[in-house]
C-alpha cells in the first residue's frame, strides 16, 4: 500500500494528485532550481581542479628548489631513524640564517633509581638506571662486553698514550694581556662576596679553572710567607697586596719549589681513537649504541670529539671539573670556532653529553664522584668551606654526594647543559662537576665519548653546512685537526 503524500502545511494530498496537476509555476520553479544547482556544481569543480593543480605545482616547485642545498650533512651518511639535518642555503655563511628545524631529544629521567629498557644491540634488552636528576644522569651495565672492552684498551696501547697534562701551562700573562685586564679588574673579579678583600677560597676557585698546579690551603700559606704577600699577616690579600703580585706568581712559585704529578689537576695517561669510516669494527659499533643511546642525530656523533681512552695508574686521579664551559658573548665553541666568524678570547669545549665507559673494575678507588649531586642548590665558594675541598678528590670523594664505582662494561652518561626549553642547549648544568677519585689499588681505565654541540644554534648550523661541504674521505670525525697535535686546542679538557 502506498502512502500518501502530506503537503508542506500537513493536509493530505492523494485525493487531489490526479484530478488537478502542479501549477506550471512550481514546474518551472523546479526545472530552473534544478539548472541552478548543475551549474553551481560545475563551477565549484572547475575551480576545486584549478586549486589541486596550484597546489600540485607549489609542491613541485619547493621539492625541485630544496634538491640543490636540502641538507647540511654529507650526503653519503648512513640514514637512520634519527637523521635529522640542518637547511643549507646558497648565501654565503657570514650571512646564513638557518630555520629551527632540528631538535635535541633528552631522556628523562623521571627519578633516582627508576629503571627504563633501552634496546641498543640486536636480540638484547639493556637496563638503563637513573642515578640523579642534577645533573640527569644514568648508569648501563654490560654496554660493553669483555671482548670490546679488551680491545679498546689494546687498540689504545697500540697508538700509544700521552700525559694528559704536561705538568704546568704557560701563557698566563700573554691571556692577561689580550684581555686587557688590569690588577683592579682582576681583583673584583676574584672577590666573590665583594668585601674588598680575597680569601683563600676565592683564589682557589679561580686557580683551577686551567691545567696547572692543584692549589690547597697549605700552598697557600707556603706562597704566602715564601712570596711575603701577605704583609700583614691576616690570611687575605687586600688590593694593594694584590697589585704586588703578578699573574702566576703562584704557580711559578710552586714549580721552583718542585712539583710533584700527584700535585697537578689530573695525573693519567690518554689517547684518542679514530671512530670512523675504516676504524675498527668494535670502535665502530660502539659509536652507532651511542647513537642508539642518546637519540641523537647520527650526524652530531659523527661529527664529535673522537673517542678518548684513558689509564690511571695506582695514585691516579682527576679533580673535580666540569667537561664543557659555560657560553658566553665573549667564549667560543672549539669544535664550531672556524664557522663562528668572529674572533674571541675565549675558547671553550662545548660537550653537550659525556658517555664514560668502564673498561675495567678497579681493585681500589678510582670511583666517579659527583660532589653535589642533586644538592638543593649550587654554590661555587661553599664548595670549598670549613677546611673541606669538595673539588679535592684525593682527599675528599667520601664527602660527595655520588660515587659511581667502576665496573667493567658499565656505562654512564650525563648531560652537561641543560635544555633551552624550546629543544636546543641551554645555560650549563652547574651540578655536572665530576672528578676522578685516587686509584689506591691497581689500574683504572675508562673510555670518553664526548657529543659536541654548540649552544648557539647558529653557529652549529653553519659548522654543520661547512663540513658537508668537504670531500668525502676529509668529514666524518676526519674534518677535526688532528688530535694529537693540537689537544690543547682542539680536544681541551675541562
Amino acid at each position: 500500500m502506498i502512502k500518501p503524500k502530506e503537503s508542506p502545511d500537513g493536509e493530505d494530498t492523494s485525493a487531489s494528485a490526479t484530478s488537478q496537476p502542479p501549477p506550471p509555476c512550481e514546474r518551472m520553479s523546479l526545472q530552473k532550481s534544478s539548472i541552478c544547482s548543475r551549474s553551481y556544481f560545475m563551477v565549484v569543480m572547475v575551480f576545486f581542479h584549478i586549486y589541486i593543480i596550484n597546489v600540485i605545482a607549489l609542491l613541485l616547485y619547493v621539492h625541485y628548489n630544496n634538491g640543490q642545498g636540502e641538507l647540511a650533512t654529507p650526503s653519503h651518511k648512513t640514514p637512520s631513524s634519527n637523521n635529522h639535518q640542518f637547511p643549507e642555503s646558497h648565501y654565503p655563511p657570514s650571512k646564513l640564517e638557518f630555520m629551527r628545524d632540528v631538535f635535541l631529544p633528552r631522556i628523562e629521567g623521571i627519578k633516582v633509581g627508576h629503571v627504563q629498557k633501552v634496546s641498543l644491540v640486536p636480540d638484547k634488552v639493556h637496563e638503563m638506571r637513573t642515578l640523579s636528576l642534577k645533573p640527569l644522569l644514568f648508569e648501563i651495565p654490560e654496554f660493553l662486553s669483555d671482548e670490546e672492552c679488551r680491545v679498546v684498551m689494546q687498540l689504545a696501547q697500540l697508538k700509544g698514550l700521552m700525559e694528559s697534562q704536561l705538568m704546568v701551562q704557560e701563557g698566563q700573562e700573554e691571556l692577561v694581556e689580550e684581555l686587557n685586564l688590569s690588577p683592579e679588574e682582576i681583583f673584583n673579579l676574584l672577590d666573590i662576596n665583594k668585601d674588598g678583600q680575597l680569601q683563600p677560597h676565592e683564589i682557589l676557585t679561580h686557580s683551577r679553572v686551567r691545567d696547572g698546579i692543584w692549589l690547597t690551603p697549605e700552598n697557600l700559606q707556603e706562597i704566602y710567607a715564601g712570596l711575603n704577600a701577605d704583609k700583614d699577616g691576616n690570611g687575605l690579600l687586600s688590593l694593594e697586596e694584590f697589585r704586588l703580585l703578578s699573574s702566576d706568581a703562584f704557580q711559578r712559585f710552586l714549580i721552583q719549589r718542585g712539583v710533584k704529578r700527584s700535585q697537578l689537576v689530573r695525573n693519567s695517561r690518554h689517547t684518542w681513537l679514530y671512530q670512523g669510516k675504516g676504524a675498527h669494527q668494535v670502535l665502530q659499533d660502539l659509536k652507532k649504541r651511542v647513537i642508539h643511546l642518546t637519540r641523537l642525530p647520527s650526524a652530531l656523533v659523527d661529527l664529535s670529539e673522537p673517542l678518548q681512552v684513558v689509564r690511571y695508574e695506582q695514585g691516579g686521579h682527576y679533580h673535580a671539573h666540569h667537561d664543557s664551559g659555560p657560553v658566553y658573548p665573549e667564549t667560543a665553541c672549539t669544535h664550531t670556532r672556524l664557522a663562528a666568524n668572529t674572533s674571541t678570547p675565549f675558547e671553550t669545549s662545548c660537550r653537550y653529553i659525556t658517555v664514560l665507559f668502564y673498561l675495567n673494575s678497579v681493585e681500589g678507588g678510582g670511583e666517579t664522584a659527583f660532589p653535589v649531586a642533586d644538592n638543593r642548590t649550587y654554590d661555587e665558594v661553599a664548595l670549598i668551606q670549613n677546611d673541606v675541598d669538595l673539588l679535592d678528590t684525593r682527599k675528599n670523594c667520601d664527602k660527595s654526594n655520588l660515587r659511581v664505582k667502576p665496573s667493567k662494561g658499565t656505562a654512564v652518561f650525563w648531560y652537561n647543559y641543560l635544555s633551552d626549553g624550546r629543544g636546543w642547549v641551554g645555560e650549563q648544568d652547574e651540578y655536572s662537576l665530576h672528578g676522578g677519585c685516587v686509584v689506591t689499588h691497581g689500574t683504572k681505565w675508562v673510555a670518553n665519548k664526548w657529543i659536541n654541540i654548540d649552544p648557539d644554534y647558529q653557529r652549529q648550523a653553519r659548522y654543520q653546512q661547512l663540513v658537508s661541504q668537504l670531500p668525502e674521505d676529509e668529514d666524518d670525525e676526519g674534518a677535526m685537526p688532528n688530535p694529537e697535535l693540537h689537544s690543547s686546542d682542539i680536544h681541551q679538557d675541562l
